[in-house]
């Protein structure tokens, strides 16, 4: 899930990386750009507490960080430039629905035109019976 909100501010990325890593447990390292969401003291103590290491990337490359820089891209382009939401539960709903989408439905040219987390897999040699 994305978190949509007015604003976002380093409570929000500790909450959001709270709950990911109760569900995922923490990693060993946490690469990000250097806004002022991520570098801030709070965020940066947190994640030292839980036994994690931050991993900036070099401001003006974002090269180092591509997946989440071709995603982010994508996002504006596809949904935020090309939507004007009237209420924050709007923009929320519809941008659930896009991250749905792209992730369990759109084909990545980079996973053979497949979809990166499909929400049903069927094996390629499946063939149902007859009875």
């Amino acid at each position: 899930m994305i978190r949509v909100d007015r604003k976002l501010d380093s409570t929000d990325v500790v909450d959001v990386l709270t709950d990911l890593f109760i569900l995922r447990g923490p990693p060993e390292f946490i690469r990000s750009d250097n806004g002022l969401e991520f570098v801030a003291t709070k965020v940066r103590d947190w994640i030292e507490a839980v036994g994690a290491k931050t991993a900036f990337i070099e401001p003006g490359s974002p090269w180092e960080n591509g997946y989440c820089e071709s995603f982010n891209a994508r996002f504006r382009n596809e949904q935020l430039d090309g939507e004007i939401f009237c209420t924050l539960r709007e923009a929320q709903i519809l941008i659930e629905r896009w991250r749905k989408h792209y992730n369990t439905v759109r084909p990545h040219s980079a996973l053979g035109n497949c979809p990166p987390a499909p929400e049903i897999v069927v094996p390629v040699d499946w063939r149902p019976t007859m009875h």
